[in-house]
């Protein structure tokens, strides 16, 4: 095993063993994996009083610095990559294929990155739009905002972390950073190799904090932006204290998934079934709800449920895993809770929902009233809920019919369907013939309703971490 015994946190770009309080347990034995250092209150405010401090060494530092800061820390990733997929295995239980797949998605995230650091510009604006606006030239670039803080959820310990640090780093914006309790250590290691690079200091800070010294990350008037990612109940408390500082936050949902008659059933149920299991279903863009056409949905059952059948589930090591432990005995009691719930309610369990320690055998069932938290909450678990349409508009409709509107797949065939969704979804990303779980790096992400405000993907966090200014020049 690579993972160390302990882990500092860093404070204004350098390491401190401040002390060894926050145990990390590996999920799938349950036994303490390493120890890491948390801060308290005073910790954060000397990390907010050094990242204001850095603000204009930030600012100043040239595009092709930070491009190369960018590409040279997805060369370290690379050269640590079984290293850090290991880490994933051990703080997340996340199975390998899935922990190496984000150690790759990490290394892309940065690449991006680093070519997003050289495209920052703006634009000359006509101004001689009016007699008294003629001789006057009009520019306007971005700016960094300043200082950031950022919250970050367990489930992607390293492609969440990076979706934020890599623009604040390509936009010139210090940041300090709170990463998950459960799941610290990828952070950490990714502010142990950003400080091998000569950033200014007091450009980063990385302190796993608990909650009740956290509340400067989101309060302290020093910080110019907060991005939170997290549970919609948590992220819309902090809006409301976050004062007059600008707030990004993706916070989840209960995706749709919708099967037209026409789809290709066998490329829809493998699309499916990674969607509704990856990641043992602890993504805010898991499957969750499908709707199927009634000419195809007892085909459609059959191979979906057979194929769930044969997941193999357990120990997050083993290749052929395919459905490792939740992060906690807790949240797999609370995924079987829900799944009993609806049960009682009048669903129907067609496969699994069984419970062994953290581990929950992935679930699909039908007939979910619509008041059951299963239908209407984010399980965040592997469990899916299966229903019946025969009227495409009205399963637009039962999709909205939501709090939620992260993401929505729809494998469908007709163009015209196509573009009816696109309009009228209530989503931030419309996605056809495949899972609503589908992202990539640079693409831009994130949700309306409670699924959060604002937008991932690099250029588009950028552009949330800076701010225009004008210049005009009058001609005399």
């Amino acid at each position: 095993m690579t993972i160390q015994s302990s882990y500092p946190y860093y404070l204004a770009n350098r390491a401190v063993d401040a002390n060894r309080d926050l145990e990390v347990i590996d999920k799938h034995t349950g036994e303490v994996a390493t120890c890491v250092a948390l801060a308290d209150d005073s910790v954060v405010d000397r990390a907010v009083a050094a990242a204001v401090e850095a603000a204009p060494a930030m600012a100043r530092l040239p595009s092709h610095r930070r491009r190369d800061i960018l590409n040279g820390c997805a060369d370290r990733f690379d050269e640590r990559f079984d290293e850090l997929a290991e880490i994933l295995v051990v703080e997340g239980g996340k199975v390998i294929k899935d922990a190496r797949g984000e150690v790759q998605r990490l290394i892309d995230t940065f690449r991006i990155a680093a070519e997003e650091a050289t495209r920052i510009g703006g634009e000359v604006l006509p101004m001689d739009i009016a007699e008294r606006s003629e001789g006057v030239l009009g520019l306007w670039k971005r700016v960094p905002i300043g200082p950031v803080s950022f919250i970050t959820p367990f489930n992607f310990p390293y492609n969440l972390v990076a979706h934020k640090i890599a623009p604040a780093i390509a936009a010139g914006c210090p940041f300090v950073l709170k990463p998950a309790e459960k799941t610290p250590v990828g952070a950490l290691v990714l502010g142990e190799i950003l400080a091998e690079f000569d950033l200014p200091e007091g450009a980063f800070s990385i302190l796993p904090v608990p909650r009740e010294d956290a509340a400067r990350f989101t309060e302290d008037d020093r910080l110019k932006l907060m991005s939170f990612t997290g549970s919609d109940k948590v992220g819309w408390m902090l809006k409301s204290k976050a004062g007059k500082k600008p707030v990004v936050m993706e916070l989840g949902g209960n995706a749709a998934c919708l099967v037209d008659a026409d789809a290709d059933l066998d490329d829809a149920v493998d699309r499916l079934v990674f969607g509704g299991y990856y990641q043992s279903g602890q993504s805010c863009i898991s499957v969750q709800r499908v709707l199927v056409h009634d000419a195809i949905y007892e085909e459609l059952v059959e191979r979906l449920v057979e194929q769930v059948a044969a997941l193999k589930e357990g120990d997050p090591r083993d290749p052929e895993t395919f459905v490792g432990p939740m992060i906690s005995e807790d949240d797999a009691k609370r995924v079987v809770d829900w799944i009993e719930e609806a049960e009682s309610a009048g669903a129907r369990r067609l496969v699994g929902g069984e419970r062994d320690g953290t581990v929950v055998r992935p679930a699909v069932l039908d007939g979910v009233p619509d008041d059951c938290r299963l239908f209407t909450e984010e399980v965040f678990g592997p469990a899916m809920i299966l229903e019946r349409f025969d009227d495409f508009d009205a399963a637009l409709a039962r999709i909205n019919r939501s709090r939620y509107g992260l993401q929505a797949g729809l494998f469908v065939r007709d163009i015209s369907k196509i573009r009816r969704a696109w309009d009228r979804l209530e989503v931030g990303g419309v996605i056809i013939n495949d899972v609503p779980s589908f992202r990539v790096d640079h693409m831009p992400y994130g949700g309306v309703k409670d699924s959060g405000l604002g937008r991932e993907g690099i250029r588009f966090a950028i552009e949330d971490m800076t701010e225009i200014r004008l210049l005009t020049i009058r001609e005399p």
